[in-house]
């Protein structure tokens, strides 16, 4: 049997051995398939909550274990690299053995690394084709495991997560998604006290939805608001409602909760992913920006209109649908109004002038849209000080029409 059947045997003994494992157990069906297939130290690193560092999952969860693995700070190691360009990397032992460093992608969004040694003398193209199917079942398995156990949940978690929190994590989407046509990427903070702020999207055929709101006030309201408004919007946009329309059923579904009470701002569009229109509508949100071939072209304005759940206050307003036809690459930012208004120790508000040269440097050095999300994020962390005093969300949007994902 020559090396790539038995690679993919072992892949496969891994995937069965996994049907009947509880989540705390990934670690070792990993270790196991490593072995199998001629490797060793299979390990296993997912990211926490903030993209800062990736902390190793090692069986059981929790548990002291002989050999004291460290977690591996994103921005200043091997593995972290792999992280942040998606891209497998080697490096050489004491003994002449490789470390292979492979990248845990569910789809496109970034779970953490998976590394295994490889002695001298291996086959190693063989090898690494094996490691890199072995990580994509092994991505595969942390999200459908995470729903059966909190014990990856916990991992990722490096702080306190608070009540409001919880509730907008249980109803986010995954914050990356890139295929042929359309890549969409999300961040938000403080990721342990997140509370009015969310993002939602949606690919479907032939056109990709996206949303941002910013709910009004903290803590648990802001949470509630938030819960109402994305399943509102979600609930117009199954049933294939345009964007006026969308916006009638979030406002209703806002004021019937809170009677008035309470609003959240927000920015709803739609993007034609066979032509390129890009169809949006404001409701008291910040302007979207549009970059095209690496710099800030202009905000992109409408009249806005009030925020979801004041409409009667102004039954008789006009709703502005903006129109902007993209290029291919083209790539609109959204924003909360927390990005612009962090302010440092010394008062200084971080600005959109600031935000868009962030931007406009990352986009220069070619790094997929998740990770310029984690970046503009680090600097807005430490322009704050670490803390941030309100929810602070980004969504960013490309438009790629036939390219390679």
């Amino acid at each position: 049997m020559d090396s790539s059947a038995e690679d993919h045997r072992a892949t496969g003994r891994a995937l069965r051995e996994a049907r009947t494992a509880a989540p705390y157990e990934l670690a070792a069906v990993v270790s196991r398939a490593v072995d199998e297939l001629g490797c060793s130290s299979g390990l296993v690193y997912l990211a926490d909550l903030q993209q800062r560092v990736l902390v190793p999952l090692v069986p059981p969860v929790g548990a002291p274990t002989g050999d004291q693995v460290e977690f591996l700070p994103v921005d200043s190691t091997i593995a972290g690299r792999v992280f942040q360009h998606l891209e497998v990397l080697t490096q050489e032992l004491h003994d002449g053995a490789l470390r292979v460093w492979v990248p845990l992608l569910d789809g496109t969004d970034r779970l953490g690394v998976m590394a295994a040694t490889v002695a001298t003398g291996g086959e190693l193209r063989s090898l690494m084709a094996g490691l890199e199917d072995l990580a994509w079942v092994l991505s595969e398995l942390v999200v459908s495991k995470s729903r059966y156990g909190d014990a990856l949940v916990r991992l990722r978690r490096q702080g306190e997560m608070g009540l409001a929190a919880e509730m907008q994590w249980a109803l986010l989407p995954p914050l990356t998604f890139a295929g042929r046509e359309v890549a969409v990427a999300g961040a938000l903070e403080p990721a342990y006290a997140i509370a009015g702020d969310t993002v939602d999207y949606a690919v479907n055929q032939g056109q990709t939805c996206v949303a941002i709101f910013d709910g009004m006030g903290h803590g648990l309201t802001a949470a509630q608001l938030a819960v109402v408004a994305v399943s509102a919007y979600r609930n117009a946009r199954r049933a294939d409602a345009p964007l006026a329309a969308t916006c009638e059923v979030i406002d209703g579904a806002v004021d019937a909760a809170f009677d008035g009470a309470a609003f959240t701002t927000g920015v709803l569009a739609h993007l034609d992913t066979t032509t390129g229109l890009f169809e949006w509508v404001n409701a008291g949100h910040p302007e979207p920006l549009l970059f095209r071939r690496g710099r800030l072209i202009r905000p992109l304005q409408v009249a806005p209109a009030l925020p979801f759940g004041l409409w009667a206050l102004r039954p008789d307003a006009h709703l502005e649908v903006g129109r902007e036809p993209l290029e291919t690459g083209d790539l609109v930012l959204f924003y909360s109004d927390g990005v612009v208004e962090a302010r440092s120790p010394a008062g200084e508000y971080f600005g959109r002038d600031r935000l868009t040269d962030l931007v406009v440097r990352n986009l220069a050095g070619g790094l997929p849209a998740s990770e310029l999300m984690r970046r503009v994020v680090r600097a807005l962390l430490e322009h704050q000080g670490g803390q941030l005093d309100d929810d602070a969300t980004l969504l960013a949007l490309e438009w790629r029409t036939e390219r390679p994902a």
